[in-house]
């Protein structure tokens, strides 16, 4: 019997099957696909943003959720922590626009190798293609695992790494949550986290396939601001994409009872006097243009026929004869093309899931149950989620580093 069982070998799985192997423990990791870091390999577009550089003190600032859950988590290993580890292991990682971290291979599989000789390396033994479908426990402590192929893993210290309802093709497909509620625990409702929204005008779709950076946005619930970003978006055929619309879209609640609202600012680094400068030289060069023929260096050109449109000027008028109010129109619908969001995205479609496990029924410190002896979570499958831009993955090592170190542990006062 395994002094450590570890359900699930993504991210956090892994990382607690190391930290716990690193003790000298002897753990299995039972995984129900055919090989591990099935969700990693297809993260940042198959690059994998492991992590941010953002100073590990301000690193919980891009948690919306749960942030003061994961204090403990970080201070046991933080984002230098995982750069040491993975470039210590012969990982060569760079550094991207928005402190994102990737390996400079480019390529997610390599992230997963490097965890697969570091377990290998400790003889961390792996059960593929075999799923938990029962956690056994005896006088409110784990004792075992029961499989879909008829096993049974006798262990008394189990760490549920199983991601949540996000991607379900990886493995994510909400049975953790099973699991964890089979022995009396409780689970916010998951919902879509880091997912494409969709809108409500039609005219958006006219723009499918144009990405738009260095853009200032601002999500508004009811009219009142409730986020801001900058960078880089994209448009679809059904609505929004992009960083800074995935992250955004973690305080998109309900939809049916609340208004929501996107805005972008297309020039955030002028302000309006700038703006209307440069509107105005635009202008000038192009006098005896048509309006619709005289904003190629203002906007990209598959947004000139939107922005005509929506600015409510004739798009035949002579750039000479366009009034004082039709340019500052112009210019308010540059520093505030608006639209309604009408929902996000099926949660299939999400890059991770908000909800999971009650984080009042876990002990932060260590990331074992309060409510069974020897059952540890990690990851995902936890109701914390955070901001695109490597967050959520370093979420998943922090937490997957605690579980395995606690579950490595003794227990200082034992019952009897």
């Amino acid at each position: 019997m395994p002094d450590v069982a570890v359900i699930g070998g993504g991210a956090a799985g892994m990382m607690a099957a190391l930290a716990a192997a690193e003790e000298g423990k002897d753990v299995l990791i039972i995984e129900k696909n055919k090989m591990l870091g099935r969700k990693v390999r297809i993260t940042g577009k198959g690059r994998c943003n492991v992590t941010n550089s953002a100073p590990a003190d301000e690193m919980l600032r891009f948690v919306p959720k749960n942030s003061r859950f994961l204090i403990s988590s970080f201070k046991k290993f933080d984002n230098t922590d995982l750069i040491s580890l993975l470039e210590g292991a012969g990982l060569k990682l760079k550094t991207e626009r928005g402190g994102r971290v990737f390996p400079e291979s480019d390529k997610a599989a390599d992230v997963v190798n490097t965890f697969m000789r570091l377990l290998a390396k400790e003889r961390v033994r792996v059960l593929i293609c075999d799923s938990v479908t029962e956690l056994l426990t005896e006088d409110g402590k784990i004792k075992g695992l029961k499989t879909a192929k008829g096993r049974t893993v006798l262990s008394e210290k189990v760490i549920l790494c199983t991601g949540g309802k996000s991607y379900p093709l990886t493995g994510s497909d909400g049975s953790g949550y099973e699991l964890a509620k089979s022995v009396g625990h409780t689970v916010v409702p998951p919902k879509a986290a880091l997912v494409p929204l969709e809108t409500k005008e039609s005219w958006v779709a006219e723009l499918q396939g144009l990405s738009l950076k260095n853009v200032a946005v601002a999500l508004k619930e009811n009219g009142k601001k409730i986020y801001d970003d900058f960078g880089e978006m994209m448009f679809t055929h059904f609505g929004i994409t992009g960083p800074v619309v995935l992250s955004s879209s973690c305080h998109v609640s309900d939809t049916e009872k609340n208004s929501y609202t996107f805005e972008i600012d297309l020039k955030p680094a002028l302000d309006e006097k700038q703006l209307e400068d440069r509107i105005l030289r635009d202008f000038a060069e192009n006098a005896n243009k048509n309006f619709e023929n005289a904003l190629g260096k203002l906007y990209p050109q598959k947004l000139i026929p939107v922005m005509v449109k929506l600015s409510g000027i004739d798009p035949y008028k002579k750039v000479n004869s366009i009034t004082r109010e039709e340019r500052r129109s112009l210019l308010k619908l540059t520093k505030c093309l608006a639209f309604g969001i009408s929902r996000p995205r099926p949660i299939d479609e999400a890059i991770v899931t908000d909800g999971g496990i009650n984080t009042k029924e876990i002990n932060p410190s260590t990331m074992e149950s309060r409510l069974v002896g020897g059952l540890f979570f990690a990851g995902e499958v936890i109701d914390v989620a955070a901001y695109t831009g490597g967050y959520n993955l370093q979420i998943a090592f922090s937490t997957g580093y605690t579980a395995g170190k606690s579950a490595s542990k003794e227990k200082e006062n034992k019952n009897g």
